[in-house]
Order: C-alpha cells, then structure tokens, then sequence
C-alpha cells in the first residue's frame, strides 16, 4: 500500500490563538483535527498508512492517537485487574507512524528524516493545514504517466499566495512568480505524489522543500503538476479555521467520504 507521509511540525504562528496549546494540525474542525480531515481524504481512496511528521508540539499528536480508541468506543473495565472489553470497533482501519522530526527542522528535512519509513516505492505527501476535494486516484496516474520525481497539485487561490509558471498543459512547473493571470494564478495546493528519488534532492535539515529542493526539481525537469480546479482550502489564520468551520456545518465540500 502506498503510504502517506504528512507534514505537522511547524509553529503555526499566524494561528497562534490555537498554536500556543497544540501544532496546527491539530485544530480542530467540526470537532476534528483538520489532520483527520486531510486522513479521511486519502483513505476514501484507499491510502491507509500515514508517516506524521512532528516537530512542534509532536507529543500532543502521539497523545491523540495513542487515545484514539479510548476516546471513541464504548468499553467495560475490571478495575480490580484493568482488563478492558471493547464493546465496538474503531471505523478507521488506519496505521499511523508518528516521527518526531525535530522542533526548527526545515520542510525538506522533515521529509528525508522519514527516508527509512517511506521505503523505495512512490509516496504521497501532503501539509497538515488544507482540505480539498481533489481526486487522488487522478493525481496518482498523473504522476505515474510522467516523467517527475514529484507531482504537486496546482489549485486556484487569489490574493496572498505566489502563483505556479506552468506549462501551456499543465503538466510540468517552471517556476514561481508572486502573481501570473497567464496561468490563473495557480499555487500549490499541498497534495504530492512522490519517487524516493526526489529525497536525494534535500541536503538535511536546513532544506526548505518548497525552495531548494522544488528549485532542483524544476531545473531537472522533474517537477509535474496536477491541475485541480476544484475546491481547495488552507488554514493559515483564524479566519481561515472559521470559514472552514463554517464550511463544515454547510455540508463541507471536502467530505468525499
């Protein structure tokens, strides 16, 4: 099974109303880490086996799924001997590594820390702050048909974010501007799929993944995309985690599952 690796170590400090107490991964939506949203996404299409790669605060996410079961199920216990009845299952039938990657350690450098748990085979890789109805199926056979060492996914997002180069298809990033109408103005939308040989393109901790190593990646031609035009949302303020939360009880266009 292709696994999953998921950055949730930075500081999150344009959400630090919420950071202060946990990582931003673990702001809850609808009662949920936005993690579990993201979770919940890969395995409606059947992507089960997450790497976590902690950093800040990484103790409070190895709390929420050491608990998991506990928090969930209904359950008898013998206090005399502690042996405890499950009376029911958890639904997610998940397996979940969580690394701590080091508290200042860059983006790149938390991926290639996890090298020896993303095996030899392809990966998805996604940031721990945004939601989408993006087809992974779709983006997976993107990366598959191409050439690139990592596929990212291009959505539309106006305003604060630096906008992707693409080529006339779509398929391959060639650079990056801070605004570009030519191309609608795609960003980066947090969702790769990803070859083993793109962690030879991270020097170690002080890497950052969207600057150095996407830089070695277009310069190599191995940088593709997948154009989704679709819903996309991140969470990096509190009026993002209140558009969501809104979103949410709206029906929440990222419910696929």
């Amino acid at each position: 099974m292709m696994k999953v690796a998921m950055l949730a170590g930075g500081f999150g400090t344009r959400l630090s109303e919420e950071t202060t107490v946990r990582p931003k991964p673990m702001v809850e939506i609808g009662g949920k880490p936005i993690m579990w949203h993201i979770m919940k996404i890969y395995a409606h299409y059947g992507l089960r086996d997450f790497v976590i790669l902690g950093g800040y605060k990484v103790e409070y996410i190895r709390d929420y799924f050491l608990r998991y079961r506990q928090r969930r199920c209904d359950f008898t216990i013998e206090l005399k001997t502690g042996e405890v009845d499950w009376l029911e299952a958890v639904a997610e039938d998940w397996r979940v590594t969580v690394l701590d990657t080091g508290g200042a350690t860059m983006t790149g450098g938390r991926i290639r820390r996890a090298k020896h748990m993303l095996g030899d085979d392809s990966f998805c890789l996604a940031y721990g702050d945004g939601v989408s109805n993006v087809r992974i199926d779709r983006l997976i056979e993107t990366h598959h048909a191409s050439n690139a060492w990592c596929t990212l996914t291009a959505v539309t997002q106006p305003g604060r974010y630096g906008a992707l180069r693409l080529t006339d298809d779509r398929k391959e990033v060639k650079g990056f501007r801070e605004k570009g109408a030519a191309d609608g103005g795609m960003i980066n939308g947090g969702f790769f799929v990803c070859e083993p040989q793109m962690l030879e393109m991270i020097d170690g901790d002080d890497t950052v993944f969207e600057m150095e190593t996407m830089q070695r990646l277009i310069a190599h031609g191995r940088l593709g995309s997948y154009a989704h035009d679709g819903y996309w949302q991140s969470m990096d303020s509190l009026r993002d985690k209140e558009v969501l939360e809104a979103q949410w009880h709206a029906g929440a266009p990222w419910k696929i599952w």
